[in-house]
């Protein structure tokens, strides 16, 4: 069988069990990991970089980029992209993979939604992801702040595609209706890894209930909109591979995901953000990445990123079926109208009539009249 071929790949010992080759520290203490060479990340630094940095700081938002210690910052911030990461920065849940600190949240911000709204209108993107920590202590979870954010960022940036990757509510049915009555182009939600792993990885999550998530957000977009609400939406999933799953796993996931309609998949590399996390199993190589991407979309995903340094949302604005004709559409309409960069000519006009905040030396917003 092609699973047992794939699973079968042949790779140097360092790397089939655990990768990285491992020194003594200069002290003689305990030998350091050392990642296989593909995994190399991009040094965050640039005038653009530091530009978002400052914004998102002068706003007093989160960003899942910073939080949880994503190797594409860099890259990403550079290219004015970030993940808001809302609701605050402690999370109820201690998934075993995840730098996200772990506590009781002091913060429930009812201002956060305007606050986002503001920074990404000054970012001007194509497209946004917003995601969350995990909020058990609320009632609803915090989907009513998802739902106030995407409203607000339709009303800030009109023609922008907005994602959301959503905690998993705890499998209740009301906090899911109140996002997707929002709106949003991209439901997400994240299985994280194969059924067998579910417990160690993600220990107040289940891997079915995960999947009702994603099944379930077409159901209430259909009820909501109908016909064409459903069109317009994509579902998207992530898994981490590395944690001790097997190729054949990994296969039936991505038939569990595609059973429920999901449309997106990204899948990438495990990395142990410190030694109390759970261990590297194995490294795979470009050519296995390569391999499930050909493999997932044989299965009839509409986009599969594959890859070592694959996050839930690297390249999300690209991941979206259309995404290309969409942005050779805003091209066009920017040449027509002189060289304004806005997501069309309405939202160019609309940010003439009302400039958003400056940013001072200090990362202080200065804010003036509309």
């Amino acid at each position: 069988m092609e699973n047992e071929r794939l699973s079968a790949r042949v790779l140097p010992p360092s790397i089939a069990m655990g990768g990285g080759t491992f020194e003594a520290a200069l002290d003689g203490s305990a030998p350091l990991r050392r990642h296989p060479d593909w995994i190399k990340a991009r040094i965050p630094s640039g005038e653009t970089y530091h530009e978002v940095k400052r914004l998102l700081s002068g706003l007093s938002l989160h960003t899942v980029c910073a939080e949880a210690q994503c190797p594409n910052v860099g890259e990403c911030w550079d290219q004015r992209t970030a993940t808001i990461m809302i609701l605050g920065d402690t999370c109820t849940r201690a998934c075993g993979f995840c730098a996200v600190k772990t506590g009781k949240p002091t913060v429930h911000d009812l201002d956060e939604p305007r606050r986002v709204a503001e920074a990404i209108r000054g970012l001007g993107l194509d497209h946004v992801v917003v995601t969350s920590v995990a909020r058990d202590d609320l009632a609803d979870g915090g989907a009513s702040v998802f739902a106030d954010t995407i409203r607000r960022l339709r009303i800030a940036c009109p023609g922008m595609g907005v994602e959301v990757l959503i905690p998993d509510f705890n499998g209740e049915e009301a906090p899911l209706r109140t996002v997707m009555a929002a709106g949003p182009d991209i439901l997400n939600h994240n299985v994280e890894t194969v059924a067998r792993l579910q417990k160690p990885v993600r220990k107040r999550a289940r891997y079915d209930r995960s999947l009702g998530v994603l099944e379930r957000a077409k159901a209430y977009a259909l009820e909501l909109g109908g016909p064409a609400s459903v069109a317009a939406l994509h579902t998207k999933s992530s898994v981490m591979v590395g944690l001790g799953e097997t190729r054949p796993e990994l296969h039936q996931t991505f038939l569990d995901l595609r059973a429920v309609d999901c449309d997106i998949l990204t899948l990438g590399q495990y990395l142990r953000p410190s030694p109390e996390h759970l261990p590297v199993e194995r490294y795979y190589h470009p050519d296995e990445f390569a391999e499930m991407r050909e493999e997932a979309m044989a299965l009839g995903f509409k986009h599969v990123e594959s890859g070592p340094l694959v996050r839930s949302s690297y390249h999300a604005r690209d991941q979206v079926p259309g995404a290309e004709a969409r942005r050779a559409e805003r091209a066009a309409r920017v040449a027509r109208s002189g060289g304004v960069d806005g997501v069309s000519e309405a939202s160019a006009e609309s940010s003439a009539r009302r400039p958003g905040p400056s940013i001072d030396a200090s990362g202080r917003v200065i804010y003036r009249p509309s």
